[in-house]
């Protein structure tokens, strides 16, 4: 049984149909990706959140994301 993803943003329980891709360069290497997910109505005050850190690196539809992740052999390094 796979759990359906939920939305980050604190209290929500909609469905996530968003990925934000982050990373803080005093933390981790720039080739490393953190995730939040996110739903439509938060989407934008998460992707915010982030920017105005300087911490923000890609948005992408969870799907897309997910297709992506799948298509990376075992073992890969994500972006």
């Amino acid at each position: 049984m796979s759990e359906t993803p939920i939305c980050s943003a604190k209290g929500c329980r909609a469905d996530a149909v968003w990925v934000l891709a982050w990373n803080n360069p005093k933390v981790h290497t720039p080739e490393r990706r953190k995730t939040w997910l996110a739903c439509e109505e938060h989407r934008e005050h998460l992707a915010q959140f982030l920017g105005v850190r300087g911490f923000l690196k890609d948005v992408v539809g969870f799907e897309d994301w997910e297709a992506r992740e799948n298509s990376r052999p075992p073992g890969a390094d994500r972006p």
